[in-house]
């Protein structure tokens, strides 16, 4: 019953998502339509919904227009990273700078922001004091990962820091605004709240994992980014520079060489290590909650995000 809930809920979030990026402008509705449709795992929207139920919510129509704003902040960065990435390809598809250009790409990335405004404009004003703080530290995980991609100190604190602000804390707003929409405790909102926060942190380290040894098919993007450009948890099990002097040294292709001495190094296996703890994190903080079916999806997505190949 619950897998129908959370299914028919994402099944409002996505139509949400299309109807708010209509416009009179014809490349910002079609850059926006484009990357909407090109799909996703819509992991933050269901966060927002589950965490919901957990807490006892009852209306599930409570939490679309918030559910949807979460994932059109996370679409709206995907279309920048994508122009900073110089990536041709997501998830599956062209990127939108690939198609319409990087002028066009830049607006269609800042309407889809403008849009979180109109989505979350019903809430009261702590909810969107929520977003806001979600948003900022996003932006600067975002800006500290550039920084120190380029200076060549990506250690583990600040890869910590970095992936703690820019992927771990949409997920967190989403939990927590859920659990708030649901009328739930503060014990109750905590809880949901530290969940995500790790989960979050799980699907990022898994996700540096995945540039590194998964399938650009599979995957829909390419693979190496992040290491060729000395971001991601590879780089910090690298000396941060030295992987940038090592691409240097290297002939042929340097991307791939660099990828394979990775596989050799134990590095993957450490980055696993990593990921499994704050899996485990997560799920203790599930702990506090009642047994319910939505907790044991929430569950499952621990397990979902940890064993994913894209």
């Amino acid at each position: 019953m619950v897998k129908k809930i959370v299914q028919e809920g994402l099944e409002a979030v996505e139509k949400q998502l299309r109807d708010i990026v209509k416009s009179d402008v014809d490349v910002l509705q079609d850059a926006g339509l484009h990357i909407i449709r090109s799909g996703g795992k819509r992991l933050r929207p269901q966060l927002g919904i589950l965490a919901y139920l957990a807490a006892g919510g009852q209306d599930v129509a409570r939490v679309i227009p918030m559910s949807a704003a979460i994932e059109m902040v996370h679409t709206a960065t995907l279309v920048h990273d994508d122009i900073n990435d110089h990536s041709m390809t997501r998830r599956g598809q062209i990127t939108v700078h690939a198609r319409w250009g990087r002028t066009f790409a830049l607006l269609a990335g800042d309407y889809l922001f403008t849009k979180v405004y109109e989505l979350m404009a019903p809430y009261p004003s702590e909810y969107n004091v929520i977003m806001a703080d979600a948003t900022t530290k996003l932006v600067e995980g975002e800006t500290l990962q550039a920084a120190a991609a380029k200076a060549g100190n990506m250690d583990r604190e600040t890869y910590k820091t970095i992936i703690s602000r820019k992927t771990a804390s949409l997920f967190e707003a989403a939990a927590r605004m859920g659990a708030m929409l649901a009328d739930a405790g503060e014990e109750m909102i905590e809880a949901l709240a530290i969940y995500a926060y790790n989960l979050g942190l799980t699907f990022q380290i898994v996700d540096d994992i995945l540039d590194i040894v998964g399938d650009p098919d599979t995957l829909g993007k390419p693979v190496g980014t992040d290491i060729a450009q000395n971001r991601g948890v590879m780089a910090t099990q690298n000396g941060g520079l030295a992987v940038q002097e090592a691409v240097a040294e290297m002939e042929d292709d340097p991307i791939a060489r660099m990828m394979a001495n990775l596989r050799e190094s134990g590095a993957l296996e450490i980055a696993r290590m990593q990921a499994e703890e704050t899996a485990v994190r997560a799920r203790n903080a599930l702990t506090s909650l009642p047994p319910s079916p939505a907790r044991t999806e929430m569950e499952n997505l621990i397990e979902m995000v940890l064993d994913r190949q894209n």
